[in-house]
């Protein structure tokens, strides 16, 4: 027995009588009682392993396939959270990409696996091989949770991020409120078809619509990555084919390449709702560039992803939590000051 009758005594508020004929059923307990035995021998055995973990160095990777700006923001939330897991020491191991193929994230992941790790928060797209890759981990024994975007058919442990259909709801409603009650076409712009989250934006942006108004036709754009050139490209040859744009959902970035593409054309930008609360979003946002950034809270989000890859090894108490949505938020160019 890893402890004494005694220390389970100690901890279950028992005496070590009751303990010993609970543990070796030499009599009738209580059910509440035996409750409080079961739960003091967890509460022991989380101990020990915190202790044993105190003493450790336990390296996350964070694997991010995103626009600078994004990950950037991503970096400082998670950073900012370390401090609240004293006594455990957590470093973070980032890989970060911009472009990338996906032999090159599956690769990465693989390494995580060979070089060790007690966990890796991932963005990536949701394809097969990166599923693959996730599954081998988890068998493994390193717990993947996935943050913004989600990869369900994997064996991530969790997914920690908005509701993104919500999200798309949301700016839908915006949209349709802000625009006059006319046929039109509207954009949404994807940075890439591959991530889930963006995918389920559009859907539930889409649904909306053509639910509530139907007045108001949606032109996808896409392939740009969330990068500045790239998205400018795309953009402004897709309004000079649709000359009757004049409003912009940006489910994946690159607004102010957005922006650029409309003043380029000398276009007016009727309503432009984007997401994430980064330094691009702010400056437009301060000029009254962009109508409404859809956001929500990193730090939370970066410290529940902590908790669970924690709570996964046992360090800390309380079970793995599954999908956990994020509030989401609406941020105008007057309320920027209180987010």
């Amino acid at each position: 027995m890893k402890f004494s009758i005694k220390q389970i005594a100690a901890q279950a508020g028992v005496s070590k009588a009751t303990v010993d004929r609970a543990l070796h059923q030499r009599g009738k307990v209580h059910p509440q009682t035996l409750r409080r035995i079961e739960q003091a021998l967890q509460d022991l055995e989380s101990q020990q392993r915190s202790l044993l973990a105190s003493g450790r160095t336990l390296t996350i990777d964070v694997v991010l396939h995103t626009p600078q700006r994004f990950s950037q923001l991503v970096s400082d939330a998670l950073c900012s959270q370390l401090g609240g897991f004293a006594p455990f020491r957590v470093t973070l191991r980032f890989h970060i990409f911009e472009q990338a193929s996906t032999e090159e994230l599956a690769n990465t992941l693989e390494r995580c696996r060979t070089l060790g790790s007690y966990g890796v928060i991932l963005k990536v797209s949701d394809e097969q091989r990166l599923n693959d890759a996730v599954d081998r981990l988890w068998q493994q024994g390193i717990p993947v949770v996935t943050l913004v975007t989600d990869l369900p058919q994997s064996r991530r442990i969790s997914y920690i991020g908005m509701d993104n259909r919500a999200a798309g709801r949301t700016a839908a409603y915006l949209l349709a409120r802000w625009l006059p009650p006319e046929p039109q076409r509207v954009a949404v712009v994807l940075s890439s078809q591959g991530f889930r989250g963006e995918e389920e934006r559009e859907s539930g942006f889409r649904q909306w619509l053509r639910e509530r108004a139907p007045q108001l036709r949606v032109l996808e754009i896409s392939g740009g990555l969330g990068v500045h050139a790239p998205t400018l490209e795309r953009v402004t040859d897709t309004l000079r084919r649709y000359p009757d744009i004049h409003a912009v959902y940006s489910v994946g970035g690159g607004n102010s390449a957005i922006v650029a593409a409309f003043e380029r054309l000398r276009r007016p930008l009727k309503v432009f709702i984007g997401h994430d609360l980064d330094r691009e979003n702010r400056q437009l946002l301060a000029q009254e560039k962009i109508d409404a950034v859809i956001d929500h809270d990193l730090q939370r989000d970066a410290r529940s992803t902590f908790q669970i890859i924690l709570q996964y090894h046992g360090f800390i108490s309380g079970e793995v939590a599954g999908p956990a949505f994020s509030r989401v938020n609406v941020v105008t160019p007057f309320n920027i000051g209180m987010a």
